[in-house]
């Protein structure tokens, strides 16, 4: 049962207190799709009145639209911009493993590990790191180091085992 000053959404039928500005006139309560069928309600006791029925058509309101468009110039023309990115993308780069100085010749020099970084090699320092225990990047990159060339080892034992078995046809 309604209190003094509660009313009945006319929308969920819930009982609310109205806006104390607003009580002799606030009908529907503050949910979501209440307000929507207050404006739609709203809307509908606009255009029903007789002198809004033409509002938006005719020669006098396109006039009246282009006054105001000529007011407000450049108003709703293209959305703002989004903000830049707080962070630029990671992008590949590549690498030069063999730099050529005046003083020394030709020096293999291996970049910094953060420098070299591709999402897969992210994942390889972080299953290096958790697996090893190590946190320093000088002890990761020999374990790399080393990885790849055990890779490199099995690939080319199993395509030496390959050629031998195909080579040896009777």
């Amino acid at each position: 049962m309604a209190k003094s000053g509660q009313r009945k959404c006319l929308n969920c039928g819930d009982i609310f207190d109205p806006d104390c500005r607003n009580a002799g006139r606030q009908h529907y309560c503050s949910k979501p799709e209440c307000r929507r069928a207050s404006k739609a309600a709203a809307q509908a006791v606009w255009l029903a009145k007789p002198q809004n029925s033409d509002y938006f058509s005719g020669p006098i309101q396109v006039a009246r639209v282009q006054a105001w468009r000529a007011a407000h110039p450049g108003y709703g023309r293209g959305r703002r911009k989004a903000p830049p990115a707080l962070q630029d993308r990671l992008s590949a780069q590549v690498i030069d493993s063999i730099k050529e100085t005046p003083d020394c010749g030709e020096i293999a020099e291996i970049p910094a590990l953060q420098d070299a970084l591709s999402p897969l090699e992210s994942m390889l320092t972080g299953l290096i790191a958790h697996l090893f225990g190590f946190s320093l990047q000088d002890d990761i990159d020999q374990i790399k180091v080393h990885l790849v060339q055990l890779g490199s080892d099995i690939t080319n034992r199993s395509r030496h085992h390959e050629d031998r078995q195909t080579s040896a046809a009777p």
